[in-house]
């Protein structure tokens, strides 16, 4: 498995610490304040990184449901008004870089079009993700490829088959694959997440991770557990907001727990290499009746 570079400060891979990512996508209701909010609590939680979701509603929002009504925070409007109202432009971009390098925090976004890949270029994101409804616009992972940025793409709602025609055709190089169940929240019999050393042992050279859904936190220490090098999760200040993606995503307090978890699992699987350890030699010499003559520590 390949090494990946993220930045100056991160980088994916074997001998690496799990990278953590809070997915603030569109959990901020199209509030600055809200984001930046999100922002500051997930650099103090102690992830590694922030994700934004960035579209050009007219591109991605299919022509059919432009004029169909909803009911939003800001009242009953049409789902493409809808759509406009949760992106950011560049200004509330370029405060969201600026707040995120002062709290030491990288961000990015995962691009659902192309025009929006040449917009997150302006601010030279260290990364890209693809998420799991854009696996198969290929035309898109070149994009994103032709970038030189490292590439997450996610599987879910993905056939085996998919995830290896996008692998042919954008190849393993600077690739990560996050292993995914687009359901939210995704029941736990769905989460499957022995396919994460699948993933390995189908793409060695890749570094496999885990984009989570789930509800509750045990489950994604467990990927890490079964070889994530990386982890995503939904990020909100409070479950109960508006939006489709907060029921299933972690609270500030929750995602500082994960974190924590996460790294004491990392310390406590070792290297595997049994030996007898200095804190157990006082137990070995009261309690063992036969001994060896000699013990290798």
């Amino acid at each position: 498995m390949k090494t990946i570079a993220i930045n100056h400060h991160h980088a994916i891979g074997p001998d690496e610490p799990c990278f953590i990512i809070a997915e603030i996508g569109i959990n901020h209701n199209g509030s600055i304040k809200t984001a930046l909010h999100l922002v500051e609590e997930a650099a103090k939680a102690g992830c590694n990184a922030v994700k934004f979701q960035k579209r050009t509603p007219e591109i991605c929002t299919p022509k059919d449901q432009w004029d169909i009504m909803r009911d939003t925070p800001w009242g009953r409007m049409s789902y493409i008004n809808y759509r406009y109202k949760v992106e950011f432009g560049e200004k509330e971009y370029a405060l969201i870089d600026e707040f995120s390098k002062e709290k030491g925090i990288t961000w990015f976004a995962s691009c659902w079009d192309e025009p929006s890949v040449d917009f997150m270029e302006k601010f030279n994101t260290p990364l890209y993700k693809a998420a799991s409804a854009s696996l198969t616009d290929i035309d898109l992972l070149k994009k994103k490829k032709a970038t030189g940025k490292p590439l997450i793409l996610s599987t879910g709602m993905s056939t085996m088959n998919e995830i290896f025609h996008a692998i042919e055709e954008i190849g393993t190089d600077n690739i990560m694959i996050a292993h995914s169940t687009s359901a939210y929240p995704c029941p736990m019999e769905q989460l499957n997440l022995k396919m994460i050393p699948e993933l390995q042992k189908l793409f060695p050279q890749v570094p496999i991770g885990y984009s989570g859904h789930e509800t509750g936190l045990a489950t994604t220490v467990a990927a890490v557990v079964l070889g994530a090098k990386f982890v995503e999760r939904h990020f909100t200040i409070d479950r109960a907001m508006w939006g489709s993606d907060q029921a299933a995503s972690v609270e500030p307090m929750g995602m500082t727990k994960l974190v924590r978890d996460t790294r004491d699992v990392e310390v406590a699987l070792g290297d595997g290499v049994k030996k007898v350890y200095d804190s157990e030699i006082g137990q070995r010499q009261k309690l063992r009746r036969v001994k060896d003559a000699k013990v290798n520590t």
